[in-house]
């Protein structure tokens, strides 16, 4: 049973704690992609993100039961992420969504819940965001945050609601390495995570990070998701098989230099964003 309305109380949640990898599931469904997600725990995975809109929360539900069963990990371990899409920011709506989440996942509190993307021109992210601080309340989640804001945009949540979120995930990549928003996030206390954080491969064929390669050892990959670490984003590669999941959580032995770090960044420009979604005029519903 979920937690009810009847349950709100005042409730500051403890400080966030999260690994320094996370495995994306985004197009890892049914049986394939609860087995993913289970062998992923296996390896060492404990977080685990997903969305409303990737229409896996069952399956990802599903392969964290099974990853817990198994041994692999305790429920406690595992820090399980999903997402409010941008059709349902009004409050009523943000809060049967949120619960339609906690059911499909079947695992109990979700762990982190984000806002998918601001949808400025529709102008209901401060409700959904008054939304999740109601659910977190109501225990139907412990930590919130949000995707794809920019600083205009958490300024406004911060005036409204007093409350910044705990976590920032955005698109970020050698090619669009997001300077001034990592700079933002760290000086207001909050996390970046990065989504599409190898590029779609754009950068591994670059200079820099083959250098770097060869001068760790390392893959490719490896070098970019070592980079995110060294600026600090927290990367949220997606792996459906077991190799690549065991190179990229391989990654985290990586040690790039500054001068490396300082090559790969030089690689970013202002219009490297993949499919030029703009947080500032791009919508998702």
């Amino acid at each position: 049973m979920s937690p009810t309305s009847s349950s709100v109380t005042s409730f500051t949640p403890p400080p966030l704690e999260l690994p320094g990898i996370g495995f994306g599931t985004y197009k890892l469904r049914g049986a394939d992609g609860r087995e993913a997600v289970s062998g992923a725990i296996e390896l060492g995975y404990r977080l685990i993100d997903s969305a409303y809109n990737y229409e896996n929360e069952g399956t990802v539900g599903a392969g964290i039961r099974d990853a817990v069963e198994s041994g692999a990990a305790t429920r406690s371990e595992i820090i399980y992420t999903s997402k409010l899409p941008g059709r349902y920011h009004r409050r009523a709506d943000a809060l049967a969504t949120v619960e339609e989440s906690y059911h499909r996942s079947g695992i109990g509190p979700i762990d982190l819940y984000l806002i998918h993307w601001p949808n400025p021109k529709q102008g209901h992210y401060v409700e959904a965001w008054n939304a999740l601080i109601e659910a977190r309340e109501r225990g139907l989640v412990k930590h919130i945050g949000v995707c794809n804001f920019l600083p205009a945009h958490l300024e406004v949540l911060e005036k409204e609601t007093g409350e910044l979120p705990e976590v920032n995930q955005i698109e970020l990549h050698p090619a669009f390495p997001q300077v001034g928003a990592l700079e933002w996030n760290a000086a207001h206390g909050i996390i970046t995570q990065g989504w599409s954080p190898l590029g779609r491969g754009a950068a591994l064929d670059s200079v820099p990070v083959q250098d770097a390669a060869r001068a760790h050892g390392a893959t490719a990959g490896q070098v970019v998701l070592a980079w995110h670490r060294a600026v600090g984003s927290l990367a949220i590669p997606k792996a459906a098989g077991r190799q690549r999941q065991q190179e990229n959580l391989e990654s985290l032995t990586v040690e790039l230099t500054d001068d490396e770090v300082t090559a790969i960044t030089a690689l970013g420009t202002p219009d490297g964003r993949l499919k030029g979604q703009d947080p500032a005029t791009y919508e998702e519903f």
